[in-house]
């Protein structure tokens, strides 16, 4: 696996001359003790340019074989997890010493760059096989089909969900200044549970759920938020309602409230949280309140609400624009 010393100029003449006298490179290579391989090269060379030198170099060599780029690319297309040190280790025993960086850049001149793996819910065969089918069945829905749906969901909003991440510039030994501090309590410091819905026209009503929600609470929610929500969008007629698979929302009495309410509700796979951009929302509400760092979960949900009012609307209009996308990586 280590790269091996240059050839001198006089075995690389001698290589020359003899298959100019009719020798084969298996002959070759066993009358001088070299490589097949070796001979070969030297010889397409030099029918190449009439020479059998090296031209000159860019820059130092590169320190791993391509022998050893094809095993290190191998093993990592094999297994994506496996670290710089392992692969350093491989290289070691090959009879290759080189560093970190060296293996870290030699992947990336390969197209490979190391990121964090995603996390995605643990689907079986049978949400496989509902997401795919859900996926090729809207896949050449109009554009405008998206439009008309009511995206719903809940989340859960810690009072210092997103603070984990802030940076601050200071100097060496202000660390524990006041400014250059996040507080932190047991617990998170609580959290509100909340149930959002929004369409390609604008965010609809943020409603706090205070207790375990059921399916007839559930029922209230929608009369005060959905249908409130659908008439301040201006949905028109033929608008869609969306919510995933959870007990509650396919119980006999949310069922029941929506055929009452001549509510037509989109068939949703389970498992696909992904495929519900109202995600992206609760993502960017929850920025929005870590900057303001409410004080109290009364707080916490007064900010909620309001910061909730002032996404644009053209940011949910983008979502659901490229809903196709979604679709497209299922």
């Amino acid at each position: 696996m280590a790269k091996t010393k240059e050839l001198s100029k006089d075995t690389r003449d001698k290589i020359v001359h003899l298959h100019k006298v009719g020798k084969g490179y298996g002959e070759i290579a066993k009358q001088l003790g070299e490589k097949r391989s070796t001979v070969g090269a030297i010889i397409r060379k030099w029918k190449k340019l009439n020479m059998t030198v090296n031209l000159p170099r860019t820059g130092a060599p590169c320190k791993i074989s391509p022998r050893g780029v094809s095993m290190i690319l191998r093993k990592v297309r094999n297994q994506p997890r496996t670290t710089r040190g392992e692969l350093v280790n491989d290289l070691k025993r090959a009879g290759t010493t080189v560093s970190k960086v060296t293996v870290g850049n030699t992947l990336r001149r390969h197209g490979l760059k190391s990121c964090m793996a995603r996390k995605v819910p643990l689907l079986k065969p049978a949400h496989v096989k509902a997401r795919l089918k859900f996926a090729n069945d809207h896949l050449d829905d109009p554009e405008e089909s998206w439009e008309k749906v009511m995206w719903s969901d809940e989340t859960k909003m810690k009072r210092f969900g997103h603070n984990s991440t802030k940076r601050v510039w200071r100097k060496k030994n202000d660390e524990y200044h006041p400014k250059n501090t996040i507080p932190t309590v047991k617990h998170g410091g609580g959290s509100i549970m909340l149930w959002g819905c929004f369409s390609a026209h604008g965010t609809g009503r943020l409603h706090c759920i205070k207790e375990r929600m059921t399916g007839a609470m559930y029922c209230e929610i929608l009369g005060d938020n959905l249908l409130p929500s659908v008439r301040a969008l201006k949905m028109g007629r033929g608008w869609v309602f969306q919510h995933d698979n959870d007990p509650k929302y396919t119980a006999r009495i949310t069922k029941e409230w929506l055929c009452k309410k001549h509510i037509k509700v989109l068939a949703w796979p389970s498992q696909s949280p992904d495929l519900n951009p109202i995600e992206n929302l609760w993502r960017e509400l929850k920025l929005r309140v870590s900057q303001r760092q409410p004080r109290n979960l009364t707080d916490l949900e007064k900010i909620c609400v309001e910061e909730w009012a002032k996404i644009p609307p053209a940011v949910c209009a983008n979502l659901v624009k490229n809903y196709r996308k979604r679709l497209t990586s299922v």
